[in-house]
């Protein structure tokens, strides 16, 4: 199975799981710091067994665009081997400047110097729609691009006017930055706090006080990620049974143990799943009553 850092919480829940998942007979042989596009492909393509992987990915595979343009055909064939099993939370949006930048909402970034994410991934468009939910149309600002891992050095060393980057909910490392020079957080517009669909995304809230530098007196609307767990469609009943099954009734043990977990029982089953359901999978829902959208069903 592979994921991403291991510090990020698509990262820490297979962690988090793997003893679970080993009590119920699935030995977890885990990667982390994969890129997840990547990850997908190599389900798709015979080489791996399962992945976190991020639902716009998976649209792109299908579709031969994106990261998989060069080899469209191959990735299109290739993404009917593709089941999913259950949705997972990702990490929130944090759209930061610093307190004293002269930026207090999105209009004041017309023209400013944006961090928009890696130079390809799905990050590009999440951002640039968010930015544009807050109320900046993407043609009013620089959007810059960089690595995940430069991109809070970049922002301190002055390379951006604002850090559109991925945390989770009172993130340790968000925690210090904001000691060592205070930020304010940019958020969306009430009226558009839902995401448009197929982005990947359900509508979150950072509230005031989160963070200790943190100038925000109201809480703030954001994005959070949603992923999918994703598997290759020859994985045996068995073990995509054990998997889901294990996974959902464990969610409130890990809430319950971090807070970094809040969102695991909170999440809809379904909500982050875009392709087809695992055999193994739709097993475990029938038997508790849930029921699949059709669209879900090979």
């Amino acid at each position: 199975m592979e994921s991403a850092s291991a510090n990020s919480i698509v990262g820490m829940v297979p962690q988090a799981m793997a003893p679970y998942w080993s009590k119920a007979g699935v030995d977890v042989q885990l990667a982390l710091n994969q890129t997840l596009t990547k990850s997908l492909l190599k389900i798709a393509r015979n080489k791996l067994d399962a992945a976190v992987v991020p639902p716009p990915a998976f649209s792109a595979l299908q579709k031969g665009v994106g990261p998989y343009a060069k080899i469209a055909d191959v990735a299109k064939e290739s993404s009917k081997n593709v089941r999913g099993l259950f949705s997972m939370p990702g990490s929130y949006y944090h759209a930061i400047t610093w307190a004293d930048s002269g930026i207090k909402n999105w209009a004041d970034g017309k023209g400013k110097r944006i961090f928009i994410g890696p130079p390809a991934g799905a990050a590009n468009r999440q951002i640039t729609t968010l930015v544009a939910a807050g109320g900046l149309p993407k043609d009013d600002y620089d959007g810059l691009k960089a690595p995940w891992g430069a991109a809070t050095q970049s922002f301190q060393d002055g390379q951006f006017d604002i850090y559109v980057g991925v945390f989770g909910l009172g993130s340790q490392s968000l925690s210090e930055l904001s000691l060592s020079h205070d930020i304010r957080l940019l958020g969306v517009k009430a009226e558009n706090m839902t995401p448009p669909e197929g982005l990947g995304m359900q509508a979150a809230v950072i509230p005031a006080n989160t963070y200790p530098g943190q100038v925000n007196k109201k809480d703030v609307i954001t994005w959070q990620t949603l992923m999918m767990m994703a598997v290759n469609k020859d994985m045996s009943n068995d073990t995509a049974y054990k998997l889901t099954k294990t996974y959902l009734e464990n969610r409130i043990t890990l809430a319950e143990s971090s807070a970094t977990f809040r969102d695991l029982p909170i999440t809809d089953y379904f909500v982050g799943v875009n392709a087809p359901l695992h055999p193994g999978a739709i097993r475990y829902y029938q038997e508790i009553g849930i029921a699949i959208p059709k669209k879900l069903l090979p």
